[in-house]
This record gives structure tokens, C-alpha cells and sequence, in this order.
């Protein structure tokens, strides 16, 4: 007697835990650890105003430029990851060649090491402004990881919708586009927006640059005050409440998209 055994794939990333639509209970993960950062907030500021409401009025200018550095970074990163994807799945061998390299070579260099690189070794030829330094090393770590993101969800269309598209006329740009990524963007949209959150948390590396996003902005004001402790707490609970709102908000999506395909 022979068992057929289903192949399970876990997919380890370093973003947030994206909530489940099918969790309907009130008390989840997400709510009691979204409730504890911004109760842990209001409670500082109110009961002990100084440090911790000074440091909440000193940081608004680093939450900006951080997400400045995100979605910027984020804008490029997906046609990148999108053109890797394909060029992953093309059968032209040089393309796929060309692809393949670019991710195993970024995918092996640090986020960190590409930052000083980009910045500081290439800045030796070309001096780039910091915050464009940053969403540019950001920008081709990420298009590597996306790009593979991209290769799995088009991998996993039934390949009979291809043959469907081409029996009715379509051309190989119209069936990827018109056909083949509009049902890969369902499968897709969790590890997208895991790495959109990831590359938020990553932002924090960019401070090394100069670039006064949020934890440089913390730094600054810790360094003249010499409240450490303080200061990165607060730091880390606002990291906290953003990233959880913003797997919120990709699981919002996906629930949609899930709606809409039923």
C-alpha cells in the first residue's frame, strides 16, 4: 500500500507574522502585541513625560525619512524583482544566467557590506547623496529576494492558463501580463509585503550613512541626553506598532484578493 506524501514548503523570512483572515477571535497574537506597544507608550509618556515624551516629539522627522527610504526603496525593489523573476524563468540562457548570478551574489553579500560598498567603495568614482546611496543598496539587496518571490508565484500559475492565453492570440508580453501575473499577484502578495516589512526594519541599518531616519534620530538624542535605555525602548516600541499595522494591512489586502478570486 503506498501513501502519497504531500510536499510542505515553510518559508522563513525576517518579516512580521502576517495575521490570518480565517483567525476570527478578538484576543490574537497581532492584538495583544499591538496593544501592549501603544498601551506601553501612552503609559510612558503620561506617567514619566520626561524622557519619554521629549523623545516621542523628537523623533517624528526620523519616522518620515524612514519611510522615505522604504517606500522609495520599495518602488524600485518590485520591477527589479519583477524583471529577476523573469529572466529567472526565461529561457533564453544568457537572461536566465544574467538573473541567476545577480541573485546569488547579492543574496551572499550582508545588507550592511552593500550599504558601505555602494556609498563609500563606489563613492571613491561617484559620490551619491546618502538617502540615495541607501534606497539604491536597498534597493538591489531586496530586488534579489523579491526576484525570487516573483519566480515562485509565476512558476505556480498552471501552466494551462499559458497555453489558454496563446490558443486565443495572445503574444508571450500579453500572456505574462494580461494572464499569467494578475493570478501570481495572489500568490505573491504575503511575501511581498513580508518583505516590504523587513525592508522597513532593515532601514534602521542606513543610519550608518548619516541618514537621520528613525534610530539615528534616537541615537542623536540619546547621545546628548545619555538616556540609552529610554530612548531605544521607545525606538523599538514605535518599530513595533508600524510594523504590526503594516502586516495589518497586508493581510486586509490578501483577505480582498481571496474575496474577489471567490
Amino acid at each position: 500500500m503506498s501513501v502519497e506524501k504531500k510536499e510542505v514548503r515553510i518559508a522563513v523570512t525576517d518579516g512580521m507574522l502576517i495575521p490570518s483572515g480565517k483567525d476570527k477571535s478578538v484576543v490574537t497574537a497581532w492584538s495583544i502585541s499591538l496593544i501592549f506597544a501603544i498601551c506601553s507608550i501612552v503609559y510612558l509618556c503620561v506617567n514619566k513625560p520626561d524622557p519619554y515624551l521629549d523623545i516621542i516629539k523628537f523623533l517624528p522627522d526620523g519616522i518620515l525619512v524612514t519611510f522615505k527610504v522604504t517606500v522609495s526603496a520599495i518602488l524600485l525593489t518590485i520591477p527589479i524583482g519583477l524583471a529577476t523573476g523573469m529572466g529567472r524563468l526565461s529561457e533564453n540562457k544568457v537572461i536566465n544566467l544574467i538573473a541567476s548570478t545577480y541573485v546569488e551574489i547579492i543574496r551572499g553579500i550582508p545588507l550592511l557590506v552593500q550599504l558601505f560598498f555602494i556609498y563609500y567603495a563606489i563613492g571613491e568614482f561617484i559620490q551619491l547623496p546618502d538617502l540615495t546611496a541607501a534606497i539604491i543598496a536597498m534597493s538591489v539587496c531586496y530586488g534579489a529576494y523579491m526576484g525570487e518571490v516573483f519566480r515562485a508565484g509565476i512558476d505556480a500559475v498552471d501552466s494551462g492558463q499559458t497555453e489558454a492565453a496563446r490558443s486565443l492570440g495572445f503574444n508571450k508580453t500579453e500572456t505574462m501580463f494580461m494572464v499569467i501575473l494578475p493570478q501570481a499577484w495572489r500568490t505573491i502578495l504575503p511575501p511581498v509585503g513580508n518583505e516590504f516589512i523587513a525592508l522597513l526594519k532593515d532601514s534602521s541599518l542606513v543610519s550608518i550613512l548619516a541618514v537621520s531616519e528613525l534610530l539615528r534620530r534616537g541615537r542623536e538624542y540619546a547621545s546628548v541626553t545619555f538616556n540609552y535605555f529610554e530612548c531605544y525602548l521607545m525606538v523599538a516600541l514605535i518599530y513595533l506598532v508600524i510594523t504590526l499595522l503594516l502586516s495589518k494591512a497586508v493581510s486586509i489586502m490578501e483577505n480582498k484578493l481571496n474575496y474577489y478570486d471567490d
